[in-house]
């Protein structure tokens, strides 16, 4: 028996459906359902001509031809980075060397299960800003969309490589976008604190200089705001998971009371090299997998140097080197622009927590000094109003001595450690901010240099650790 035309059109009808079934299903909104009669129509009884910009018969001219497969190729890019996967390109060293700068990932967003976006109105492939543009927003705010994420493969595990939302991205200064509003505000703050005890004169309460310094970053900066799917993408590790206990001793991490580096050849350090007064080979450095971009000389015998333990073995061979040593923060050195920027926790970038990582439905109790580390979790990540009134705590006007956790969080570090802003710096990464998981490099182009050159062969469609 021959298939006809009206054959082939119940066949595409039933397969279409079917995928369209299941994807409704994986939704878990029902109204969908509504479509199959629009499926039902293009495939079969063809009353109505959806592609309304092209006739059904007889040949369309080439401009028509070329905007339907433009439209075509939208649509499913889109569907296609919003449930499935996207490109992510490295921009920072800050995972050197488990991820290099200019690295393009495969991101999966059916590992820990793709979020629907909470501004599904905006420009096709344009993240947060209009193309070309440094300042124009590529969405509108007026339709927004509650949190809600789909069924994925897994839950974020120790030691994943993860993808999210810039958790402190939800206010941004234009211009200084590679920065932390929050921790623009904390540096000024202190600048002006200095200055005041420089001139001789008492310190002032620190809220006092946050005050000021918002006020100055306001008068003369351009600051906007963003929706947590248009907030900037980041990628770190996930060192630690909701109910962790997490502490760095002399940089190392350690979860659990057990360290959490071993094994791990690709974690690096600053290192302070020394030489005979010979400058360092460049070439040979570049060999070794050092970005020459981090290669900081401060005299013609020292240089600030992040190297992997392999690499500072290898670096010390060399006949011009004297000496390498790990630089490290001093233990109780509070560092102010370290999370959670108060002097009752003086942690610094080595030498942190320990810190307990807040899990769903835990209850912590609150005073006048723990506030600090979850004050930005009850503002800004689970929507509550929070104040502190002599010492009292109110959580959206009440008193409050607990509080419960409606979301599962994660602490995020960088391979690079002394390159890194990460958790250390802003805190706890949401759940409702993870994005999805980098399965493989695709293409890899060294930015040092030219050509076909710039392809780093050895990495392409190499996985990820």
């Amino acid at each position: 028996m021959q298939l006809n035309k009206k054959h082939f059109a119940w066949i595409k009808f039933g397969v279409v459906s079917a995928l369209y079934i299941m994807w409704v299903i994986w939704l878990g909104n029902f109204w969908f359902l509504l479509g199959l009669p629009v499926i039902f129509d293009i495939y079969v009884s063809r009353k109505v001509n959806w592609t309304f910009w092209k006739k059904r018969e007889g040949k369309n001219s080439t401009l028509v031809e070329w905007l339907d497969a433009l439209i075509f190729a939208v649509i499913a890019v889109t569907f296609i980075n919003i449930f499935f996967f996207q490109n992510y390109k490295i921009p920072t060293g800050s995972m050197e060397k488990s991820l290099l700068i200019g690295d393009h990932l495969f991101v999966s967003k059916l590992t820990y299960g793709p979020k629907l976006p909470n501004t599904p109105i905006s420009f096709p492939f344009a993240h947060n800003t209009m193309p070309l543009t440094s300042n124009v927003k590529s969405y509108v705010e007026w339709v927004q969309w509650s949190y809600r994420r789909l069924a994925g493969f897994k839950e974020v595990e120790n030691n994943d490589i993860v993808v999210f939302n810039f958790p402190e991205g939800d206010t941004v200064i234009l211009g200084m976008q590679d920065q932390s509003y929050y921790n623009v505000i904390i540096q000024y703050a202190n600048e002006l604190a200095e200055n005041r005890l420089f001139q001789g004169r008492s310190r002032s309460e620190t809220e006092e200089y946050i005050t000021r310094a918002r006020r100055y970053i306001h008068e003369n900066f351009t600051v906007t705001s963003r929706p947590v799917d248009k907030r900037d993408n980041y990628i770190k590790r996930c060192v630690a998971i909701p109910g962790d206990t997490l502490e760095i001793v002399s940089g190392e991490i350690f979860i659990n009371g057990k360290p959490f580096d071993e094994g791990n050849e690709k974690i690096q350090y600053q290192h302070i090299v020394r030489t005979d007064g010979t400058p360092l080979n460049k070439r040979a450095l570049e060999n070794m997998g050092i970005n020459r971009n981090e290669i900081m000389s401060y005299s013609s015998t020292e240089y600030f140097i992040p190297l992997t333990r392999s690499n500072a073995e290898t670096l010390s061979g060399f006949p011009n080197v004297l000496s390498i040593n790990k630089w490290e923060n001093r233990k109780g050195n509070f560092s102010p622009y370290v999370f959670p920027h108060n002097p009752e926790y003086p942690w610094n970038e080595d030498f942190f927590g320990p810190l307990v990582i807040p899990a769903k439905n835990e209850t912590v109790q609150l005073d006048s000094v723990n506030i600090s580390k979850y004050s930005r979790i009850i503002e800004a990540y689970e929507g509550n109003e929070l104040s502190v009134t002599n010492g009292e705590i109110y959580i959206n006007g009440r008193q409050a001595d607990y509080y419960t956790f409606q979301m599962d969080y994660y602490f995020m570090v960088g391979d690079n450690r002394h390159n890194s802003l990460d958790s250390r710096y802003w805190g706890f990464v949401p759940h409702d901010h993870i994005v999805g998981s980098p399965v493989f490099i695709w293409l890899s182009l060294d930015q040092n240099r030219s050509g076909l050159g710039r392809i780093r062969w050895n990495r392409l469609f190499s996985g990820i650790e």
